[in-house]
């Protein structure tokens, strides 16, 4: 949370836990989103974070002093959760998580009745009587209820099997390894992906929330024990999911970890090979081979900023059926227009079912980018400034500025400079047709980044 009249960050609230988000000011945010809602059905969750069940109490206390009712439903992922809302017709719903950040972080994220997360326009109205203390507490006879509503990780697994085809996914006998991040993907990926008829062997499998195997975000650097593992017992693939399994990132047989513009441009092709014309939302971080992709089998891209929130929310307005992300998030429209990671992980193997394909030949069909990404450390209040700086510098390149800077270069290559909306650092994504392209323009726009904030 910043000191500038904000709350939410690029997806939904973060914050060190009792530094930031401590259980006063949880209460506090609690009352502003029960005020929001006003007397409403509200569904609530955590994923594995130790901090977890005393943040939910927080803000259970809060948002039933507003009236609103609470069911409770204790550690699911994300998407769980967001099918849940809409499944059993909640008014709303909060998941607790900080999604990719580290152990010492928690978070909050508020749903709409339709499972997608509230627009940046309804954050602005939580803000709004969060900060303005315009709470409207409930008398003393009408507060609302804790309820409990138990189950529905089991009904998430189901509603993703009505999606592919489990026929076709069991003839092929696959064998996954899982890497759950400690965390609540274990909970139904797992279960998922044998019942859909096929072997899994999981690591990183018991829940832990001080994510002491890895890190919560799903990083080449951190997925190491997940390569070696599918290469040791012959697996067809890996996946490993983040802190709330909303994303996943893949490796194929052969231990490569591939980042998640290659396993989505997958998805894509396929997606539109049964859909001509169809509409497809994906944000600026996303590699040139999305559009290559949706070029060569006749997609429509729709660019935006960056955000899971800003892709679910164009996806509902322009009515889009596929979106994605290169941090491993998939939104699949016809199960939830949200990142799912699970529901990914099924598309996948569907996919390498159907055309008897490895992943490693699927990746090598499409048109070949390296990535690299970085970042440096940059307090909030200078970031705009130092945005406004690096606008200044290259303005004459053939750039883009839906979020941040993105310039494309004539060989295909290209770079992508923003500022973090949840923590305090800027984010460089190159990418190019080779891989030392790809550093070098990493490592230049890296040092002209630090030249400029030390002018600041």
């Amino acid at each position: 949370m910043s000191t500038s009249k904000k709350l939410f960050g690029t997806n939904g609230i973060r914050g060190l836990v009792n530094v930031e988000l401590t259980p006063d000011a949880v209460v506090k945010i609690g009352l502003a989103i029960g005020t929001f809602f006003g007397k409403k059905n509200i569904l609530l969750g955590y994923d594995a974070r130790t901090s977890g069940p005393m943040l939910a109490k927080a803000i259970t206390s809060g948002i039933t002093a507003t009236g609103c009712n609470v069911y409770f439903t204790e550690m699911v992922p994300t998407p769980s959760l967001q099918f849940a809302v809409k499944n059993h017709k909640m008014d709303g719903g909060i998941i607790i998580t900080a999604s990719h950040n580290p152990a010492e972080y928690n978070g909050i994220k508020v749903i709409w009745n339709d499972g997608i997360e509230i627009s940046h326009e309804q954050e602005v109205e939580i803000e709004k009587i969060y900060f303005d203390n315009k709470i409207n507490f409930a008398p003393w006879d009408k507060l609302g209820e804790i309820k409990e509503l138990t189950d529905i990780n089991s009904e998430y697994i189901v509603a993703i099997k009505t999606h592919v085809d489990i026929e076709e996914i069991a003839k092929k006998q696959f064998h996954i390894v899982v890497d759950a991040a400690n965390s609540v993907g274990g909970l139904t990926a797992p279960s998922l992906i044998r019942e859909l008829g096929c072997k899994v062997t999981s690591i990183n499998a018991n829940i832990d929330g001080t994510f002491s195997s890895r890190e919560p975000e799903p990083r080449p650097e951190s997925l190491g024990d997940l390569a070696a593992t599918v290469k040791a017992i012959g697996a067809d693939i890996g996946v490993a999911f983040d802190g709330d399994a909303d994303r996943s990132i893949f490796v194929d047989e052969n231990g490569e970890i591939y980042m998640g513009d290659k396993t989505f441009a997958v998805i894509l092709k396929y997606f539109l090979l049964k859909n001509k014309d169809a509409k497809v939302v994906t944000p600026v971080s996303s590699s040139t081979l999305i559009k290559d992709i949706a070029d060569t089998y006749e997609g429509k891209i729709e660019w935006t900023k960056v955000g899971s929130v800003t892709v679910s929310q164009k996806m509902k307005e322009i009515n889009a059926q596929l979106g994605g992300e290169e941090n491993g998030g998939v939104f699949y429209g016809p199960h939830q227009a949200v990142r799912d990671g699970a529901m990914t992980t099924a598309l996948l193997l569907e996919i390498m079912a159907k055309t008897d394909k490895k992943l490693s030949e699927l990746v090598a069909e499409q048109p070949q980018y390296f990535i690299e990404k970085s970042k440096i450390n940059c307090p909030n209040e200078k970031k705009t400034v130092l945005q406004e700086k690096i606008y200044q510098q290259v303005k004459n390149e053939n750039l883009s500025t839906i979020d941040g800077v993105k310039i494309w270069f004539n060989d295909k290559s290209a770079i992508l400079i923003r500022a973090s909306g949840t923590e305090p650092v800027y984010r460089l994504y190159a990418e190019a047709k080779n891989k030392e392209k790809a550093l070098k323009l990493v490592e230049e726009y890296q040092s002209k980044l630090k030249e400029l904030l030390q002018t600041i």
